[in-house]
């Protein structure tokens, strides 16, 4: 027995020194059989009947020591060389992927797990499309999923958001001039408060095979005490229908839209929660552009050349030439296809517009033209019959300057942007309007859904219409400026609350007293979503 040990033992040694990379499992084998029949073979031994001479064979123990040895060591080693053949392999294996393969398989298993746990995916296809108003979604409300209701009606195509903005706005200046509401002059001259409320329901075609397809319906309240500003209505907000062709290279809408939601881009951060409506509305509204509280008729088309350049054109029914008080006043439903006095407004935009995205800043720059041939009345020559040849023109940009979160939430940051646009004074009483704002979202890790902006504008008045105030002995100005600070709170899902301060230099429009030349207004508003 004991020649059977050592012969095996030596046999896998000299199979060991003779063997390749492709036999050295079957050594490790050999070698591990042959310390087994070792170890048995021992074991035998010393159970085995003692011998007869009872002083031991002390060299015959050392050299089965010495072999005993041997073999553990061996046996060590070669389980040693087995575990880092294994490990090698598995790095060998791991190495050979390719790098591309190893990010983008990583990339998609988060994305899967995002899906996975984000229980509000199901709602993207439900919230209206075709606009660059971001109006909060169902995660951003106050009711969620509670209960499960937007679930049940989900799951038969419908989706809504609904929304409640109250507003305060009062001049801190003493001497303000104080006035009683029929001869208020201005927001802010009297603490002037309003509040706007809508409803809007997506009904989703796509089920039924028609690319993102949908039906959109809404309806608006609104209400203000300094009666110029509003005036007060109740009525159709928006009653669209929308779809794609050609794999979303080319968008149509069409029905009463409000085209302020849907070209120039007037809200400054573009969030409707947070963002701070600017004055460069009004020029717009003067040629025409219908908007929430007016929406018209109108078919709207934008092609997409990529993912960044776009063409958008609509053909929309202008609001009243008079403006948006008396557009309110002779149709505050909103279903009259026309007003007095209104033409059809053409619009034209071309924009690139590029998402945030970590390592790419988010960019939007935009330039668009507006022809309307309502009968508007003639500043120049006032006692002439109505013209029919208004335009507008403008161009804007919008630029993140820092990301602050790259990687958690591209968005956030420090964002610049300017706009420019212009009127021909003979039609319009503002004939330029400058707006340069700076703004930042999500500046706090502690408050990441917060904004900050600081805005400062200049409107320019009709040269015309400042001649002709003058001319009739009133105090005038030719120009409006204003610098305006606001910072926006989330407060929780849903609910928003802000806060401003507006220095407003001529406040009024064209005509003033010394006592309205200035202004300090004080801003306060909240926005709750459902």
């Amino acid at each position: 027995m004991h020649g059977y040990f050592v012969v095996a033992t030596a046999a896998a040694h000299v199979f060991s020194f003779r063997s390749t990379t492709k036999h050295r499992g079957l050594a490790i084998a050999l070698s591990l059989a042959a310390s087994l029949v070792g170890s048995s073979a021992l074991t035998q031994t010393a159970n085995g009947p003692k011998p007869k001479r009872d002083i031991p064979d002390e060299f015959a123990k050392r050299r089965i020591e010495r072999e005993s040895d041997s073999v553990t060591k061996f046996r060590s080693r070669q389980l040693k060389r087995a575990t880092l053949l294994v490990g090698n392999s598995a790095l060998a294996q791991t190495a050979s992927l390719p790098s591309a393969k190893r990010d983008g398989a990583d990339e998609n298993a988060k994305n899967r797990t995002q899906k996975e746990i984000d229980p509000f995916a199901k709602f993207e296809n439900l919230r209206e499309k075709g606009m660059w108003l971001n109006i909060p979604g169902p995660a951003d409300t106050i009711d969620q999923d509670k209960g499960g209701v937007r679930s049940a009606l989900a799951d038969v195509g419908i989706g809504y958001v609904g929304g409640t903005v109250v507003s305060v706005m009062d001049n801190q200046l003493p001497n303000a001039a104080r006035a009683t509401t029929a001869n208020q002059l201005y927001m802010g001259q009297n603490p002037t408060f309003s509040t706007v409320n809508f409803m809007i329901v997506a009904y989703d075609l796509s089920r039924f095979g028609i690319p993102d397809g949908q039906i959109i319906v809404g309806a608006e309240q609104q209400y203000w005490t300094w009666k110029p500003g509003g005036p007060d209505r109740a009525g159709l907000n928006t009653l669209a229908y929308y779809q794609t062709f050609f794999d979303r290279k080319l968008e149509l809408k069409m029905g009463y839209l409000r085209n302020v939601n849907e070209f120039a881009g007037t809200l400054v951060g573009g969030n409707a929660g947070a963002s701070v409506l600017a004055p460069s509305s009004n020029i717009l509204y003067q040629a025409g552009m219908s908007n929430n509280a007016a929406p018209t008729p109108a078919l709207n088309v934008k092609y997409n050349f990529d993912d960044h350049l776009y063409d958008k054109v609509s053909i929309q029914r202008s609001i009243s030439p008079d403006g948006q008080y008396t557009q309110i006043s002779e149709n505050p439903a909103g279903l009259s296809w026309s007003t007095a006095n209104t033409g059809i407004l053409l619009l034209d935009e071309i924009g690139y517009k590029n998402k945030a995205a970590p390592g790419s800043p988010e960019t939007w720059l935009r330039a668009g033209a507006g022809f309307n041939n309502s009968s508007y009345k003639n500043l120049q020559y006032p006692q002439q019959s109505r013209a029919d040849a208004n335009s507008v023109y403008y161009v804007a940009a919008d630029r993140q300057l820092w990301q602050s979160d790259v990687q958690g939430s591209a968005s956030r940051g420090i964002y610049g942007g300017l706009s420019v646009m212009y009127a021909p004074p003979d039609l319009n009483k503002v004939s330029q309007y400058y707006e340069l704002r700076l703004y930042a979202k999500g500046l706090f890790d502690s408050r990441p859904s917060d904004q900050i902006a600081i805005v400062a504008t200049n409107t320019v008045w009709s040269n015309f219409a400042v001649d002709a105030a003058s001319a009739k002995g009133n105090l005038v100005h030719r120009d409006s400026t204003a610098i305006l600070a606001t910072y926006t709170a989330h407060l929780a899902p849903g609910i928003y609350a802000s806060v401003g301060l507006a220095y407003i230099n001529n406040p009024t429009s064209i005509t003033h007293t010394r006592q309205t030349g200035h202004a300090l207004n004080l801003l306060v508003s909240t926005s709750i979503f459902f």
